[in-house]
């Protein structure tokens, strides 16, 4: 018996998407493509994957049962094209990398550092970006890599790997904000005050607290809000100490600071370059 990755890669991801169009538009083939080689993967298995019945196509129970082993078939597919990738890809023309003010990480400092004795020449391009947009320019094919605070679920042609150095994000205002320097500040207090809030440009819509919620993109621009006193917000822990310095107080909540997760995401959809293999190589096995 045998299957096509891309038919494999039709099913992950119209079971993900919940919509055979869906799929098309994310793998960039038409409608007819994907829906032909679904079917002719529930041929090869002799199962029918999805009930095609309603307005939208559903899994079937065998589908369901499968859906996992398929994921796992295109996570080897993954690793075998990263390490062929390493030792004998070509050398792409220019490598971008989309960091996360979220994370900084003396492995990443150590792994700049060897990426620049190991290619000289090659152009590194570096974006900054959070939560979905991360993942929207990873997944679009204008950047190779991300950072990205852990999301808790990822595209099926995502792949992703949790990095071991924690972070630490805390809820700041301005030094001269009423709530600077209280011994603690509850919920009621937070909620009685303007909160600035990430909101990224792929993500869905923030829920706010009210109509006073202001929102940026990055947390750069929440901090110079904050700074300013327009109000509180939750910021790396990091990039406050550094960039606030004394304009900004730590806010004493209840359950903070929180320790935050930082995933190292890639498109398992393009096999990487060897420059790609080799940074995720550095990455993954230290």
């Amino acid at each position: 018996m045998s299957w096509s990755l891309d038919a494999i890669a039709a099913f992950s991801t119209a079971a993900e998407l919940g919509s055979f169009s869906a799929a098309a538009r994310r793998l960039g083939k038409s409608q007819s493509t994907i829906s032909e080689a679904i079917a002719n993967l529930e041929i090869d298995l002799g199962v029918s994957l999805f009930d095609r019945s309603g307005r939208q196509p559903l899994l079937t129970a065998a589908g369901q049962q499968l859906l996992s082993h398929a994921r796992q078939l295109l996570d080897a597919s993954d690793a075998l094209a990263r390490v062929a990738g390493l030792l004998g890809g070509g050398l792409e023309p220019r490598l971008t990398i989309v960091l996360s003010d979220t994370f900084q990480s003396e492995s990443l400092e150590q792994m700049l550092r060897l990426f620049e004795q190991q290619f000289p020449a090659l152009e590194l391009e570096t974006l900054v970006a959070e939560k979905e947009d991360v993942i929207d320019l990873v997944e679009s094919g204008r950047a190779q890599l991300g950072f990205v605070s852990g999301l808790a679920r990822y595209p099926a042609d995502i792949g992703y790997y949790p990095m071991p150095d924690a972070s630490q994000s805390s809820l700041y205002v301005s030094s001269n904000h009423p709530l600077a320097g209280l011994a603690s500040v509850s919920r009621e207090q937070l909620a009685a005050e303007r909160e600035l809030r990430l909101n990224t440009y792929y993500g869905p819509p923030s829920a706010t607290l009210g109509a006073r919620c202001w929102s940026a993109p990055s947390y750069l621009l929440l901090l110079e809000m904050t700074r300013l006193g327009f109000g509180w917000s939750e910021l790396p822990s990091w990039l406050a100490v550094n960039f606030g310095g004394d304009e900004l107080s730590e806010l004493k909540v209840a359950g903070w600071p929180k320790a935050v997760q930082v995933d190292l995401v890639w498109s398992q959809a393009r096999q990487p370059g060897r420059a790609a293999s080799w940074v995720l190589a550095q990455l993954m096995e230290g």
